[in-house]
């Protein structure tokens, strides 16, 4: 077996208060479970560093820890920092590991068996409620990710904003894992690193550990704004492309990337494809079909939007477009007529 070098910490451990990302692996050895005690013993979960290059969350938690260093936490707090080794490289995983954000469903790896020792740990903790902080690439507003349609689920991800995302799928993310002990969220922060990001989250979580409860009346009809993620959009391997007037395959405007939560009308041309290339985009809903018909058609050199779209997390970042995606569709929905989420088949769309 793997030995991924996780610990459990009843305490903060030393150095922590002041690393860098970059030095969190030579300071716990690998993952960390951390647990501390305080006035109410419902505990907060916050999860940190799943991806090894947005370490806005470590940023995080460093302000929420000085700021009780001498006295004591409004409720007690657990936080489990994810992927050291990659954050030692600023990469989101390492070539060949497991996304530290896909491992909290079934599986026998050595990360799966982690994960699953995490979320019994926070299911005798009784956990109160659970964040999950990460980045993103590309201008994106700040917002908050959750997979169920529950009161308490929409009141916890309004306390960061308006702008709420529900997915879901994948399910093996550790938002959708703690979907099933306590209201959860994901934050999306912005680029790494950015102040307002950091601020915005230490904002929330610090709101989260002095809550005494979830409000019982249902939120207002008007502090919600809710988006469906519908569909990932993926350029085929064999493909070339470029933002920048590169001969390739596809060729994107360098300003699609300003794009992200704006209403892009039908007909628009969302890229262009090389006189003679066959190259498409693939677009895949949350069952694992191919809807890309229902939204590109072709004309010519020029690939437009069939239908109006709203695009999430657009990024001109080839690493990341490569490993992951180029962006996300979303349509706007009435979160008042939703009811909880259907089960669906294990085939995931993957977000942040």
């Amino acid at each position: 077996m793997v030995d991924l070098g996780f610990k459990v910490f009843n305490e903060i451990p030393d150095g922590l208060l002041d690393v860098d990302s970059a030095g969190l692996l030579d300071l716990l050895g690998g993952p960390a479970l951390i647990h501390l005690e305080g006035n109410r013993d419902d505990s907060l979960f916050v999860s940190v560093m799943l991806h090894g290059n947005e370490f806005t969350g470590l940023r995080v938690i460093q302000q929420i820890l000085r700021k009780y260093i001498d006295r004591e936490l409004p409720r007690s707090l657990s936080i489990f920092i994810g992927n050291v080794a990659a954050a030692e490289q600023n990469l989101r995983a390492l070539p060949g590991q497991p996304d530290f954000n896909r491992i909290w469903g079934y599986g026998d790896t050595p990360e799966h068996q982690m994960t699953h020792q995490v979320i019994e740990s926070m299911r005798k903790r009784k956990v109160f409620a659970a964040v999950d902080v990460h980045n993103n690439t590309g201008k994106n507003p700040h917002f908050a990710l959750i997979c169920r349609h529950e009161n308490d689920f929409y009141h916890l991800a309004t306390l960061f904003g308006r702008t709420v995302v529900y997915a879901i799928k994948p399910d093996t993310t550790s938002t959708w894992a703690m979907s099933d002990l306590c209201p959860a969220v994901t934050l999306e922060c912005g680029l790494p690193g950015d102040r307002h990001g950091v601020e915005h989250a230490v904002e929330f979580i610090e709101g989260c550990l002095h809550l005494s409860h979830f409000p019982e009346h249902p939120l207002p009809e008007h502090d919600m704004d809710l988006y469906h993620l519908v569909s990932i959009i993926k350029i085929p391997s064999r493909y070339s492309f470029s933002f920048n007037g590169e001969d390739t395959d596809l060729l994107f405007d360098e300003a699609l990337v300003s794009m992200n939560f704006s209403e892009v009308p039908e007909g628009k041309v969302f890229c262009r494809i090389r006189e003679g290339s066959d190259a498409f985009l693939e677009a895949w809903d949350e069952h694992g079909k191919d809807r890309s018909s229902e939204f590109f058609t072709r004309d010519g050199e020029e690939y437009k939007l069939k239908v109006p779209v709203m695009p999430s997390m657009l990024t001109d970042n080839e690493n990341v477009i490569r490993i992951d995606c180029l962006c996300y569709l979303m349509e706007r929905i009435d979160w008042k007529l939703m009811q909880d989420e259907p089960v669906l088949d294990d085939t995931s769309v993957q977000t942040s």
